[in-house]
């Protein structure tokens, strides 16, 4: 029995519960194979929703049966971690996702298997709990590190305490909890929100005060976005209706980290709805940036093989075909030049902040 101080998870523990019953008791009972039925996370699975402009997980399922000498072990580490999902529950229980890879991990006896490897395989199964249950990890109460921080006009309420994220001490940012739909926003006085790729950029308009000059909220999360991240920006757009511009480095690592914010990732696909903000946009920096604001040539980059090979996949994914897309990726792949946002510092320190962000959202110039 989970009691009900279990945070409002006792849902969780209930479907936890009946899908037990569903694909391994009722099975055994009847003399047959349990296994899990459940969509494919798959490359071939996503297609984009037109209607909500994010990466869905397409219909296609897949079964995975105990005596599949393929899927076996997956089978069992499915059940595994379930159980301890159930456990924290029914124990009000908030452990990490690397506890939980602790938890799970020992040998089977008489054997030197063990059950799971390294974290990714349990970080995998419990994205793959997410589906079967339909409920995502940060509900299930499951604690990651977060990367995320932002700063600027905005007071929310985190459990009993008020947080003003405009009081962070110089330099200061605050961190949100790992699920971000616990905070709850009490005053906003913002016009936008600023999302910045890297971290020193981000404490670098942080000290500048630049969210207190322009009246908006900078995130970052340091690189990829983690899920606090994500979500967080799609509350302040949904719910509070303020834009969002993203900032990375003109290069196809940069855009691809702008179309994670807006249209999701594959791997996640099926939490697209929950974390992707498809009105975001992307403000720069460009590859044309490199050239209409003549940056020196000692600030631009070679491209390397890599970067030219993800430039062509990101050619052929149905988020970058838009005219504006195509054509920046083209005099990327022609030029084969990149360049970092603090290679806007070498037309002046504080170009960025003065003159060239100022200048891309007072006149609109945005790529979708």
């Amino acid at each position: 029995m989970v009691e009900q101080s279990s945070g409002g998870r006792e849902w969780i523990a209930e479907k936890i519960v009946k899908l037990f019953e569903k694909s391994v008791l009722k099975p055994l009972k009847a003399g047959k194979v349990p296994y899990f039925e459940m969509l494919a996370r798959t490359r071939d699975n996503v297609y984009i929703d037109q209607e909500l402009q994010v990466i869905r997980l397409g219909n296609k399922k897949l079964r995975r049966r105990l005596n599949d000498i393929e899927e076996a072990k997956t089978f069992m580490r499915t059940v595994l971690i379930a159980a301890i999902v159930y456990e924290a529950i029914k124990h009000n229980k908030y452990p990490t996702i690397r506890d939980v890879f602790y938890d799970a991990k020992h040998t089977i006896p008489g054997t030197d298997i063990d059950t799971v490897n390294d974290q990714a395989e349990s970080d995998n199964i419990i994205e793959d709990l997410e589906v079967l249950l339909g409920a995502s990890r940060e509900e299930m109460g499951l604690q990651t590190d977060v990367k995320c921080k932002v700063v600027g006009l905005m007071r929310v309420r985190s459990g009993r305490d008020i947080i003003d994220c405009s009081r962070q001490g110089e330099g200061g940012a605050y961190t949100p909890p790992s699920n971000v739909d616990r905070l709850e926003f009490l005053e906003v006085d913002a016009e936008y929100v600023l999302v910045v790729e890297k971290d020193a950029v981000f404490n670098t308009l942080n000290m500048e005060r630049y969210w207190e000059k322009n009246k908006c909220i900078l995130v970052t999360a340091g690189g990829q976005p983690d899920r606090p991240a994500r979500r967080l920006v799609k509350r302040l757009n949904e719910e509070l209706g303020l834009p969002v511009y993203v900032l990375t480095d003109a290069d196809p690592y940069g855009f691809y980290i702008y179309s994670v914010y807006r249209i999701g990732s594959i791997t996640l696909s099926h939490e697209s709805v929950r974390l992707a903000c498809p009105k975001a946009r992307f403000i720069g920096v460009a590859v044309s940036d490199i050239y209409d604001y003549k940056l020196p040539k000692n600030v631009i980059i070679k491209a390397k093989e890599a970067d030219i090979k993800r430039a062509k996949e990101l050619k052929s994914y149905p988020w970058f075909q838009s005219p504006a897309w195509q054509k920046e990726l083209d005099l990327f792949l022609e030029r084969k030049e990149k360049a970092e946002i603090e290679a806007l510092s070498s037309k002046s320190l504080g170009f960025l902040e003065d003159k060239y962000l100022p200048e891309k959202i007072k006149g609109g110039h945005f790529i979708v």
